[in-house]
């Protein structure tokens, strides 16, 4: 097995530690990942929620916040429909419970038992002879274009909050929030659904409690340039900006109506910084007969902001960390628009306790769908992370004790590993409005009852998890041929339906190829698909749309329901897919190699390293742990360990100061070969924290050791 260390320019490593005053281990890993840009960086070296995109820059917000206002203000019911993984089940939960704590009539509906993915018929229906008049959709609907079309038949809006990827037709919905929107402008596409969700509820809290919702304000800003005067001036509507102009001027030149000003600030309300300054500078340049009625708004963000006060723009400029980790050269403007925003969130009190406890929702929910953690998904789920340690919600905190892990450091591990799964089961064994009601429950005995039978339902899912895999791996073996040995497919009456996305993740990581699992009902087949090496699977469910009753997903995880008489159809197609799909170069790749982050000198090792591990949590999907490595440290004791057998090892090395144990998986035959007692080594490996009878230890996990040279 390999072992790369990229090779960096190390004056790239000082100037990125300089400029945005972090550890030079943290700058060395952050450039050997390929993180040299300021903006992609911020989301790994802050946590100030005020990083977070705006949420009116997503496509058709403002749509949906008036409809819902519109249904607030009249009274109307509203139903809202999610799904049954935890995506699906946080989503519902954060919008439900926001729109109640607003005081509107709302019920809310997930699929259950063997109800197919995405709003129904049946739903619809329902809903609308029971008097609703509006639903909307979280984390589905994006495919639901004959279930819409029945609801506006029927008098009913649909608002589609969703997040998966859209076809070429879309629903005829009142408003599509989806970031993957072809006419999307949101910066970041991989919000889950349930980041979708707590964005609408954060564009309504925000439209009901302040003033500038809906209203158009100009920030409007002057510089001077090489005898000449630069005059800036952008558009804001929901703190978003919509429009922007900038004129080089030389004074006494041209007159005002000569340029686009007049237009663009015609009707505004205009915001500057320094009223005084900016009249001289205009009669500078148009003479005095020149009046822009303007506010100075410089006082307003100092009581909000006081380090602001009594400094200029250009001097803000040099402190601002928005204009530090900004990719272009940022001007004044940047810097005024982005003080106006953080000073209307502080005024407005933009975060609150709703809203943090919203935030560990979609925390749960982001590492659950396995969104790439980040830009803004490294914001939320480190916010969700530090809330839920030190508070969490009603339900969370009633199943975190359930879990034995409520005095334990929460990480995306942790969720990933034992909160996402629990939850996750009341899904996949058909009740997972078990788990809503958990999260909305206020009664505490009910909340504990509730988080006692997601537990069990759990138990009950690993079983069958461990039952139905002794069937899939021989079946889905037999079959690999079929498919070119390049996609895996195991189906049948004997795989249960909640089972079937645990199942295909289960084949990726045992075949090391696409998989697919598919459960047989009596009249359709369900499916789950899930992809490795980068094979999108998005070509797969568009070459087999006609022979589908539903399908979603995203590019690397997917699932589908068909009828049953399709399936040998659907077969054949996917034997030919396979034909098309290589994975040996990535096969390569991923089994020779392991990519190194950082070399440490042994004076490393010590409990300090945690910091820089902290700081660049959370780990998960686009961000992998932290991959180390050290040279000649001396192996002081070998441990035997594991259930059946003895396959692990646990070792003690010796850095000097510093001793660390280290687990080394499926090692055990290579003691005394690879390595032994008072040898010296080369390890390459990760840190974690581990927890053992309440005590919590620094703990190295060996990927590969070699015996050092002399």
């Amino acid at each position: 097995m390999s072992w790369i260390k990229k090779d960096i320019p190390q004056e790239l490593v000082r100037e990125i530690a300089a400029k945005y005053n972090c550890d030079p281990l943290v700058a060395s890993i952050l450039v050997r990942r390929g993180l040299v840009n300021g903006e992609d960086i911020r989301y790994f070296l802050e946590d100030d929620l005020r990083y977070l995109h705006n949420a009116f820059e997503l496509p058709n917000i403002e749509d949906a916040v008036d409809r819902i206002l519109a249904a607030k203000d009249e009274g109307e019911r509203i139903l809202v429909f999610g799904d049954r993984d935890v995506d699906g089940i946080t989503s519902t939960a954060i919008m439900a419970d926001g729109l109640q704590r607003l005081g509107m009539d709302v019920t809310w509906r997930l699929p259950i038992g063997d109800e197919p993915y995405g709003l129904s018929m049946q739903a619809v229906e329902e809903f609308a002879s029971n008097a609703g008049t509006l639903v909307i959709t979280v984390d589905c609907g994006i495919s639901n274009i004959a279930e819409v079309a029945r609801a506006k038949e029927l008098g009913v809006d649909v608002i589609i909050t969703d997040h998966h990827n859209p076809q070429d037709e879309l629903p005829d919905a009142i408003a599509i929030v989806n970031p993957k929107l072809r006419d999307s402008r949101y910066p970041f596409r991989d919000l889950a659904g349930c980041g979708v969700a707590y964005k609408l509820i954060s564009a309504l809290r925000f439209a009901l409690k302040s003033d500038l919702y809906g209203q158009p304000v100009c920030l409007f800003n002057t510089r001077p340039v090489n005898g000449a005067y630069i005059i800036e001036t952008a558009k804001l509507r929901n703190m978003a900006v919509v429009d922007r102009i900038a004129e080089t001027v030389v004074p006494g030149v041209i007159d005002i109506t000569q340029t686009r000003l007049p237009a663009f600030l015609e009707g505004q309300q205009i915001f500057v910084w320094d009223e005084r300054q900016q009249k001289l500078t205009l009669s500078k340049i148009f003479g005095k007969g020149v009046d822009v009625q303007m506010f100075d708004i410089a006082h307003e963000i100092a009581k909000e902001i006081p380090q602001t006060a009594g400094k200029s723009l250009l001097r803000l400029k040099e402190m601002s960390s928005f204009a530090r980790y900004s990719s272009k050269d940022c001007d004044e403007l940047d810097v005024f628009i982005n003080l106006f925003t953080s000073f209307i969130q502080k005024r407005e009190k933009h975060f609150t306790d709703e809203d943090m406890a919203d935030l560990q929702l979609a925390c749960l929910g982001t590492v659950a769908d396995i969104m790439p953690l980040v830009n803004e998904n490294r914001v939320i789920v480190r916010a969700g992370l530090m809330d839920m340690q030190k508070n969490p919600r009603n339900g969370l905190s009633d199943l975190l004790i359930k879990l034995d892990l409520a005095a334990r450091r929460i990480t995306a591990h942790t969720l990933s590993w034992t909160l996402c799964p629990a939850v996750n089961a009341a899904g996949r064994m058909g009740s997972p409005e078990k788990a809503v009601r958990l999260l909305l429950e206020q009664e505490g005995g009910a909340r504990f009852s509730l988080a006692g039978e997601l537990y069990d339902m759990n138990e009950e899912r690993k079983r069958l998890g461990s039952e139905t895999w002794t069937f899939v791996e021989p079946l889905a073996a037999s079959n690999l041929a079929e498919f070119n040995n390049t996609f895996a497919v195991a189906y049948g009456k004997e795989i249960f339906r909640g089972v079937t996305g645990i199942m295909a993740n289960r084949m990726i990581n045992f075949f090391k190829t696409p998989s697919l699992a598919v459960s047989f009902g009596e009249y359709t087949v369900t499916g789950s698909l899930r992809s490795t090496h980068g094979y999108d699977l998005t070509p797969i469910l568009d070459q087999c749309a006609d022979l589908f009753i539903d399908k979603g997903g995203h590019d690397y995880a997917a699932g589908f329901s068909m009828e049953k008489r399709h399936w040998e159809t659907f077969l054949e197609r996917l034997k030919t897919i396979a034909q098309t799909i290589d994975l040996s170069e990535e096969e390569e790749a991923s089994e020779e190699n392991i990519v190194v982050d950082a070399e440490l000198p042994l004076s490393y090792l010590n409990p300090d390293i945690f910091k820089v591990i902290d700081r660049l949590e959370p780990f998960g999907a686009g961000n992998e742990p932290i991959t180390f490595m050290a040279r000649k440290m001396i192996v002081q004791e070998i441990q035997f360990m594991g259930r059946n057998g003895a396959n692990h090892v646990k070792i003690t090395l010796d850095t000097g100061k510093h001793k660390w144990p280290a687990v080394y998986w499926n090692a055990a035959d290579k003691v005394k070969k690879a390595f032994d007692v008072n040898n010296a080594v080369d390890v390459v490996f990760r840190l974690n924290r581990n927890w053992y009878n309440g005590t919590e230890t620094p703990q190295m996990v060996t990927l590969d050791l070699k015996r050092s040279e002399e």
